[in-house]
Parts: structure tokens; sequence; C-alpha cells
């Protein structure tokens, strides 16, 4: 049975730092909108409170969950243990995207070690933590991150990058704008 917290708990947080992988799920108002589901690595999340957690997002071929906590702000992020106990953590919030000229920039930046295909820190304040059995998800071994969008930023370069982003990172699959737009 799934357990309810108001805050993130010094064990939610211990199992927190273990994952290799995070998911964070979002979706419009739109009942004909798409849901987002994105799977998260690169050691790009943080736990900053008990209600207040941030992850360094990259640059990809959409921006949606950027989209969605615009228009609603509503985002969960759920982590798997994919080896050892079995367990599921969702976190439930409210989000808001850091862009590099937001004063929150520097203080946040300076949790992550921040890579050339960084495009913005997404920051949730938590109301709700969720844990449950997890006794279906597979056991899975971690051999290590990919190195294709490190390749991929230094062929574009920043001018490169930001050429994409302006392309492809301003509007959701269902048109709604980001905070890049």
């Amino acid at each position: 049975m799934g357990k309810f917290f108001d805050s993130i708990q010094e064990q939610h947080q211990a199992f927190i730092v273990k994952q290799r992988l995070f998911f964070t799920g979002t979706a419009p108002l739109s009942q004909d909108g798409h849901v987002n589901i994105s799977p998260k690595g690169l050691d790009s999340f943080r736990v900053l409170s008990p209600t207040r957690v941030a992850y360094m997002d990259i640059v990809g071929s959409g921006n949606e969950t950027s989209a969605h906590i615009l228009e609603n702000k509503r985002i969960t992020f759920m982590f798997c243990a994919f080896d050892g106990p079995p367990n599921i953590l969702r976190l439930y919030g409210q989000g808001t995207t850091i862009l590099p000229h937001h004063p929150e920039w520097e203080t946040l930046s300076a949790h992550f070690e921040l890579q050339l295909a960084t495009r913005q820190i997404i920051v949730a304040d938590i109301h709700k933590v969720q844990t449950s059995c997890g006794f279906g998800v597979p056991l899975y071994e971690y051999l290590g991150e990919r190195d294709y969008t490190q390749q991929w930023a230094a062929k574009k370069g920043e001018e490169g990058i930001a050429a994409y982003k302006a392309e492809k990172n301003r509007v959701s699959l269902d048109g709604l704008p980001t905070a890049l737009f």
C-alpha cells in the first residue's frame, strides 16, 4: 500500500540520491493535449529542502515540461528502485522554469555541473510525497551515462544550440509556448 507524506523525509532523500534515473510527468489543461513523461539522468536532480527540488534540464527535441508548467505548474517526479529493495517514490508539486537570466539562476546553477547543453533548471515546490511497493519494477544493472548529448552539443557549439532551441524548444507539441518563447 502507498503511503503519503507532506514533505520529503530523510529516507526519501537518501533513496533519491542513489537513483541514476528519474521521470518527470506533466500535462496541459486541454483534454486533447498530450501528457508528457520524460526520463532524466546525468546526476541532474537535487533536493533543496524538504519541500523544494530542482533538476538541470538538457536540450532535447521538445520542451513539453516547460510549456506545461508555464500553463498550469503541475509536475510529478517518479523514482524507481531498479536494484536493491523494491520501491517507487513520487513527488507531486508546482514547477517553475528558471532560465539563465532569472535572478535565481546563479544560486540554483551552483548545485549542478552545468553542461553546454543545459537548457534550463526546473524547480518544484513539493506538496505531496508518495511511496509505494515497486514489486512490479524489474531489476536492471546501471552501466553508465551516455555521452551523445555532450558530443552533439560540442559539434553544434553555443550558436548552433541557440538556433536549435529557437527552432525546436519554444513551442510544445500542442502549440503551447515554453519559457523560451
